[in-house]
């Protein structure tokens, strides 16, 4: 199963951006195929908090329609939200310590162990940041 990260989903929501084409594209396609596919709960709640924040985004964009996006999203039936299982702590402590990760880097640990639990087997996200955290292929599928 492929796995979406939070950048790829805001460039996939945010038409100005200069990479809305090819997130867009990708998003559309793993909606469309029927092969299972999924979006971590943390890169949702990630998600809504990029694109509404003022500070990153001249304007915003209204929480109702970042909401109407996230629907749309759930309209795929072969979307799986993916969430923390019993096990989470165990395989994030591991990936942390593995990976000598701490602060920001720690939300990133926790997508990665998110995924891992539930076999996802690919990333895409743009942050090369994934590359350190090991056992899971991350692919940034803007740049060709």
């Amino acid at each position: 199963m492929i796995a979406v990260d939070t950048n790829v989903l805001v460039y996939a929501h945010r038409a100005e951006s200069e990479w809305f084409p090819a997130a867009s594209a990708i998003v559309k396609q793993l909606a469309e195929s029927g092969e299972p596919w999924a979006i971590p709960w943390p890169c949702i709640h990630e998600f809504l908090a990029v694109v509404t924040h003022p500070r990153i985004y001249q304007p915003p964009t209204p929480l109702p329609n970042a909401i109407e996006q996230v629907a749309i999203w759930l309209e795929s039936p072969s979307l799986r939200l993916i969430g923390e299982m019993r096990g989470h702590w165990k395989e994030l402590q591991a990936i942390a310590l593995a990976g000598k990760i701490r602060g920001g880097a720690i939300h990133d640990a926790r997508i990665v162990a998110t995924c891992r639990e539930h076999g996802v087997r690919e990333l895409l996200s743009a942050d090369r940041d994934f590359a350190r955290l090991g056992g899971l292929t991350v692919k940034n599928p803007l740049v060709k």
